[in-house]
């Protein structure tokens, strides 16, 4: 898929902005570019025919970009449709109902910029693109992967990507205390966790897979949204392999993934 082959939607109440988005997006070469002012018209319009892209603000006159991404992630027809929002709300706790949803990227919309919609649009290319490239010199459907979050619609989006990379086998855990119990089971090449989950968090899974597993060597990358530096400070002493945030970007997952797959060796 190339950029000229995106078939986009841009979810604005505001006709400026709206002018503004639209015109970044014709400048990359984005071609089939659809228009409406509401959560209700995207959603309908997604209901008569799909769409790669949603670009969405937060605050709606019908509803927030956070209702709308679960709207679509919880239609069969839509729920794999790329998500980018652009909205100047900087709160944390506003913001991770949409990271957790598998949202491509967030954009700032006072510091909107072509550069930034263009990594946006690239992110949104390799969510759409499949590959089976070794993996720290494997095939990548050899691999063994434990897939660890309480959001489901989390662990729908990263086991998509991970897809993409060409893994197949992929177990999931919906907290620490049921990837523990798998841990127990069978031998897995790598865990992907999430950081903020009831129980046992990810800090806590790391301990856990140091201190009392059958596999302390097992790589760990952390796939988070948490944003406090103490909080990840104390996950990277705990020995976590690797961080990357919510949203992520493929390609930096799949270099991380190949790097400490190469160290375990």
């Amino acid at each position: 898929m190339r950029l000229k082959d995106l078939v986009v939607m841009v979810v604005e109440g505001s006709a400026m902005q709206q002018k503004i988005v639209a015109g970044a997006l014709r400048a990359h070469g984005v071609r089939d570019l659809r228009q409406v002012r509401s959560g209700a018209a995207a959603l309908a319009l997604l209901g008569e025919a799909p769409v790669d892209l949603l670009i969405s603000a937060m605050y709606l006159d019908d509803m927030t970009g956070s209702e709308l991404l679960h709207a679509v992630r919880g239609d069969e027809r839509s729920r794999e449709t790329a998500f980018v929002l652009i909205s100047s709300e900087t709160d944390a706790q506003v913001l991770d109902p949409i990271r957790q949803a598998g949202v491509i990227a967030i954009l700032s919309k006072q510091g909107f910029s072509a550069d930034s919609l263009r990594d946006a649009l690239r992110a949104t290319l390799q969510y759409y693109e499949s590959g089976d490239e070794l993996i720290a010199g494997r095939e990548p459907e050899d691999l063994q992967v434990l897939l660890v979050d309480d959001s489901e619609m989390s662990r729908k989006h990263v086991r998509r990507l991970l897809g993409n990379m060409g893994i197949e086998q992929i177990d999931e855990a919906a907290d620490g205390k049921a990837a523990c119990e798998l841990l127990a089971q069978r031998f897995y090449d790598v865990a992907f966790t999430d950081y903020n989950m009831p129980g046992m968090d990810g800090r806590e899974l790391v301990e856990y897979v140091r201190s009392s597993s059958s596999q302390p060597s097992l790589p760990v990358l952390m796939i988070t949204s948490e944003s406090d530096r103490r909080r990840l400070a104390e996950v990277e002493r705990a020995g976590v392999s690797a961080i990357c945030d919510k949203p992520f970007d493929p390609t930096r997952v799949r270099g991380l993934l190949d790097g400490v797959l190469r160290e375990a060796q």
